[in-house]
C-alpha cells in the first residue's frame, strides 16, 4: 500500500509542479511536507510501539496517506501549494509511523523464525511502486487529469489499507522482543535496558548505512522524474518509466537477494550495494542522454536495494534491545528523507538535477567504508557487551 502511494504521487510530480508553477527549488520546499512528516512520525513511532504494540501504528500508517493522498489530488489542480504540503505531510506522517510499526515487526518475525525476512517486507514494497509506477505511466500517457489519478490511487490504497487491517495479527511483544534460545541468557547479564546501552558505537555506523541507503532511496523516488523532464528535455511519461525501471531493479534485487546474503553473509552484501548502487549514481551524474540515464537508474536500484531492509536487520539482531535499535536507526533513515528534497532542490536549481546527485553518490560511498558494521551479529557477545 505504501509503496504504491508513493509512486501514484512520484510519477506524478512534473505534472503536478506544472500545476503548482513551482521552481525546482520551490518543488523541493513542496516535498519537504512529506519528509517533515515523515519524521516526526518516526521520532513518536519508537515510544509508541513500545507501549501499545505495532498494530496500532501500522493500522495509523493504513488510513493517513489515503487521506493525504486526496488533499493532493484536489489541492493541487486547484494551485494551493499549502495544501498540497499539507496532503504530504499526512502521507509521509502515516508512512513514517506504519514504517517504524511494518519494521519493528518483521524484525521480531525474523528473529523468531531464524531466517531473513526484512528483504522480502521491502520487496512487496518495492513491488507496489513498480505497480503504481505502471499505472503511473499509463495515466501519465493517456493524459489523465492529475485529480482523477491521484484519487483512484486514493481508492486502491484504502482497499489494500482495509484488507492488512482485518488481517493483520503481530506476534505477542513477548515473543516479538526476545530470541526464546537467548532468553534467559539475557535476562541474567542484562537487567536494565537504557539508552546509553542502545547507542553503540556498532548503532551509530548502521546508523549511517541507513541514512545512506535512505536517502539514494529518496533521491531516486523524488527527483528522477524530474531530472528526466528537466535536465535531458524527456517527456513526462519517459520520466515515470525511468522511474518505474528504478523501482522494477530494487524489486528484483530484494526478491532475489536472500540466497546472497545467506551465502556471503550481511556486511558484505551491504558493501555490494553500496558499491554498486554508487556506480548507477555515479553513470546518472555523468549520462550524455537520457537512455543512459534509464540504464543507470536501474542499476542505482539494483544496487541499492538490499541496503535498508539489511540495515534493519542488523539493528534488531539483538536478543534484548531489538525494537529499540531499529527505532534509533529507522530514524536516521528518515533523517535523509528529511533532508534530501530541500538539500537537492536547492543544488538542483543552481547546479542541475545531475550534480545534484553527487550528494547520495558521496554517501554510497560512505556506506561502503562502514558496511562490515553490519555484519552478522555473534549473539553472546553482544549480550555481554
Amino acid at each position: 500500500m505504501t509503496g504504491f502511494g508513493i509512486a501514484t504521487w512520484v510519477t506524478r510530480t512534473p505534472a503536478i509542479r506544472d500545476e503548482l508553477g513551482a521552481s525546482i527549488e520551490a518543488m523541493g520546499l513542496v516535498l519537504l511536507g512529506l519528509s517533515i512528516g515523515s519524521m516526526i512520525g518516526i521520532l513518536g513511532a519508537g515510544a509508541l510501539v513500545r507501549r501499545l504494540g505495532t498494530r496500532p501504528l501500522i493500522l495509523l500508517g493504513g488510513a493517513l496517506p489515503v487521506v493525504g493522498m486526496v488533499l493532493v489530488a484536489l489541492l493541487a489542480p486547484a494551485q494551493v501549494p499549502a495544501g498540497v504540503w499539507a496532503g504530504l505531510f499526512l502521507i509521509g506522517f502515516g508512512s513514517g509511523v506504519a514504517e517504524i510499526g511494518l519494521n519493528v515487526e518483521a524484525a521480531a518475525v525474523e528473529r523468531h523464525l531464524g531466517r531473513p525476512v526484512v528483504p522480502v517486507l521491502h520487496a512487496c514494497f518495492s513491488l507496489g511502486t513498480v505497480v503504481g509506477g505502471v499505472v503511473g505511466i499509463a495515466m501519465t500517457a493517456a493524459r489523465t487529469p492529475v485529480v482523477v489519478h491521484l484519487l483512484v490511487g486514493a481508492a486502491v490504497m484504502a482497499a489494500l489499507a482495509a484488507f492488512a487491517a482485518l488481517n493483520l495479527q503481530p506476534l505477542p511483544r513477548a515473543t516479538a522482543t526476545q530470541n526464546p534460545d537467548d532468553t534467559a541468557t539475557a535476562a541474567s547479564r542484562v537487567s536494565t535496558t537504557t539508552r546509553r546501552s542502545v547507542l553503540t558505537v556498532q548503532l551509530a555506523l548502521i546508523a549511517v548505512i541507513t541514512l545512506a541507503m535512505a536517502f539514494a532511496e529518496g533521491a531516486a523516488s523524488d527527483w528522477l522524474p524530474l531530472l528526466m523532464t528537466t535536465d535531458h528535455d524527456a517527456p513526462e511519461a519517459v520520466g515515470s518509466l525511468v522511474f518505474t525501471g528504478f523501482a522494477l531493479a530494487m524489486l528484483i534485487g530484494r526478491s532475489a537477494g536472500t540466497p546472497l546474503v545467506t551465502r556471503l553473509g550481511r556486511g558484505r552484501v551491504v558493501r555490494l550495494c553500496a558499491a554498486v548502487g554508487a556506480v548507477g549514481v555515479l553513470l546518472v551524474v555523468v549520462s550524455p542522454s537520457p537512455v543512459v540515464t534509464a540504464i543507470a537508474a536501474a542499476v542505482w536500484g539494483l544496487g541499492i536495494a538490499l541496503g535498508f531492509p539489511l540495515a534493519i536487520s542488523a539493528a534488531g539482531d539483538h536478543p534484548t534491545d531489538g525494537d529499540r535499535r531499529v527505532s534509533v536507526v529507522a530514524t536516521a533513515g528518515y533523517i535523509a528523507f528529511l533532508v534530501g528534497p530541500p538539500l537537492l532542490g536547492f543544488v538542483g536549481e543552481h547546479l542541475g538535477l545531475q550534480a545534484a546527485m553527487v550528494v547520495p553518490l558521496v554517501l554510497l560511498v560512505a556506506a561502503f567504508v562502514v558496511a562490515p558494521a553490519a555484519r552478522d551479529a555473534d549473539v553472546r557477545r553482544t549480550v555481554s557487551a
